[in-house]
């Protein structure tokens, strides 16, 4: 656990951490997040794998989960724990973005369904389209109807929690972005993510690509900047710090 200025902090919670090859020299996922994020002034890291308790939602700004290499259909103890978590901070409206793992496991948490992708793993910088819903919504408001992302999942929601919004989806992704209530959102795709983290991603995964007759020079050569991606981060935490 890690606490920087006193104050009702946003919280990063790590649900796992990237190749070691990437973050010797390129940080962790949390450092990208709380860089994303600006480095709020008040933030708060913990590792939902060690941590025995989770703060109480009321004294927290905002919140952000991270990806993981861990699936949620494994229903693993810390995992079941942070679902039931975060099902208590929706029903106390504090703000909750969730990446990845996060998105996943907060559809999970509030009735989703969770598994694996019918086409396999995605991986790469794809085109991801608003639904005419996000056109009113407090983050995705402003973003251009269609945008690059980066993106690694081998699982996704395949049903959306009952009430949730759709807000984004993609060629080979129908769930690319949702909201719950009116302050919770997950997105599948990786803000975090510079095209060196995207492209660290597929040369780490390039055995299993080939292995798939896929080629990890062609996804190489397509990964691009995703400047629009990226802004999801600070225009959550500016809906924190609205809050």
């Amino acid at each position: 656990m890690r606490s920087d200025s006193p104050g009702k902090p946003l919280l990063i919670v790590l649900a796992g951490n990237t190749f070691p090859q990437i973050s010797s020299t390129a940080g962790d996922f949390d450092d990208w997040i709380a860089a994303g994020l600006d480095n709020p002034p008040s933030q708060l890291r913990i590792d939902a794998r060690e941590a025995s308790t989770l703060p109480p939602p009321a004294t927290l700004a905002g919140v952000v989960i991270s990806g993981s290499h861990a699936m949620v259909t494994d229903r693993q103890p810390w995992s079941e724990r942070l679902a039931a978590w975060l099902r208590t901070c929706v029903e106390a409206r504090t703000p909750v973005l969730g990446i990845c793992y996060g998105h996943q496991l907060l559809a999970h948490a509030l009735g989703g369904r969770v598994g694996y992708r019918p086409g396999g793993l995605e991986i790469g910088t794809h085109d991801v389209t608003l639904t005419p819903a996000a056109a009113e919504d407090a983050l995705f408001g402003t973003t251009p109807p269609a945008f690059p992302a980066q993106l690694v999942h081998a699982q996704a929601v395949l049903e959306l929690p009952p009430g949730a919004t759709l807000l984004a989806s993609s060629a080979e992704e129908p769930c690319q972005a949702m909201r719950v209530g009116s302050r919770a959102w997950g997105v599948q795709f990786h803000p975090e993510f510079s095209a060196e983290a995207m492209r660290g991603y597929i040369r780490c995964k390039a055995e299993a690509l080939i292995a798939q007759r896929r080629d990890p020079s062609a996804l190489l050569t397509a990964v691009r900047e995703t400047p629009e991606a990226a802004n999801l981060l600070r225009r959550f935490a500016a809906e924190v710090a609205r809050a």
